[in-house]
């Protein structure tokens, strides 16, 4: 039988904050052009697969500086989740298990409702 792992609120709360986060970043990345900065469109046969990219007008400011924000937030989130003093508590051969745990927590709740 799974063990089962009774997870603190404020893990889980920072553990969900953090999936939000990297869907809104992995969102706000695919609506962006491809480049930060102006670039040509291009194409390249030359390789295995051929490549092309439109032209880019490049990130606005508000842009850069949402995606810079999302990005530093992911990061404090996930030296908070990573570093939380529950895995002090979980024995250090269970400690894979229980991350994926805690990573997949949203989905088993998500499936009991």
């Amino acid at each position: 039988m799974a063990t089962t792992y009774e997870f603190p609120s404020d893990l889980l709360a920072g553990q969900e904050e953090l999936h939000q986060v990297r869907a809104e970043l992995s969102a706000l990345l695919k609506r962006l052009p491809w480049s930060v900065e102006p670039m040509d469109g291009f194409s390249d046969d030359t390789g295995w697969r051929k490549v092309e990219r439109p032209a880019s007008p490049g990130w606005t400011e508000d842009e850069q500086a949402e995606v810079e924000k999302l990005r530093r937030r992911e990061h404090e989130l996930t030296v908070f989740v990573s570093t939380h003093r529950f895995w002090a508590e979980v024995a250090a051969a269970d400690r894979v298990e229980a991350r994926s745990r805690l990573k997949h927590v949203h989905e088993t709740a998500a499936e009991g409702e």
